[in-house]
């Protein structure tokens, strides 16, 4: 699941939105009012917001523009009482990832919401892989460079450190072979690595090791299974 900010100067609705989203699954941490949303913007990882527009001290049309300047990637769900349709071109111009205007259906909401949070994992759409898999760290890739952080703190990885981890994170739970890994480096045509299979297959347990170091206070932890390859699971205590 996801974790939310929800921008909404009503308190009831804000409060009824927090906890249903919190039913199905979803971290959610909320924001009375459009300074208060863009201080916790700045200072924490979302995946997504859900954003009125009507806000007091910072309108949330403004705050939608400023999060596009800063945060380009992070998908933005206005849920408003601005109906027009010139509102609707003005937000979605504005760089809004969807729009629904109230009242509302929430099982819409839920729909739209779940659309709009797979759309922005994809690649195509600069996305990044999550997982916590029950440890107090939440680790989340960048889907397409080597870009990778233990909840808001970046983690250094070599382009075939990210790319093993993010083989392990996607098949997290499974056994991934040697072969697996070796075959995605070998198709990754950003990896300058010098040297053929033979080196990458003799310095795969180097780079293993190396990420078992900078995973160490994640709660997950890289089994090798004996005669098969490697397991990403949480740690044990």
């Amino acid at each position: 699941m996801a974790y939310l900010l929800i921008v909404e100067d009503d308190e009831l609705l804000r409060d009824g939105l927090a906890a249903q989203l919190r039913q199905v699954g979803h971290e959610v941490t909320t924001a009375a009012n459009g300074l208060l949303a863009q201080a916790l913007l700045e200072s924490t990882r979302f995946d997504g917001v859900v954003l009125d527009l009507g806000l007091p001290l910072l309108d949330g049309m403004q705050l939608l523009r400023w999060v596009r300047q800063r945060l380009l990637a992070l998908p933005v769900l206005v849920l408003t009482a601005r109906d027009g349709v010139e509102d609707r071109v003005e937000g979605l111009n504005a760089g809004a990832d969807d729009y629904l205007t109230k009242p509302f259906n929430m099982a819409e909401l839920e729909a739209r919401l779940a659309a709009m949070l797979r759309r922005s994992r994809l690649p195509a759409f600069g996305g990044s892989l999550e997982l916590q898999m029950g440890s107090t760290s939440r680790l989340r890739l960048d889907a397409t460079q080597p870009l990778a952080w233990l909840d808001d703190e970046p983690l250094e990885l070599t382009q075939r450190e990210w790319s093993l981890l993010s083989l392990l994170v996607t098949n997290a739970g499974q056994v991934v072979s040697r072969e697996d890994v070796l075959t995605t480096w070998q198709s990754d045509p950003s990896d300058n690595s010098t040297g053929g299979a033979n080196t990458a297959s003799n310095a795969l347990e180097v780079y293993v090791h190396r990420l078992r170091r900078k995973l160490a206070d994640s709660g997950l932890s890289i089994r090798n299974v004996r005669g098969l390859g490697y397991m990403l699971e949480t740690a044990t205590p």
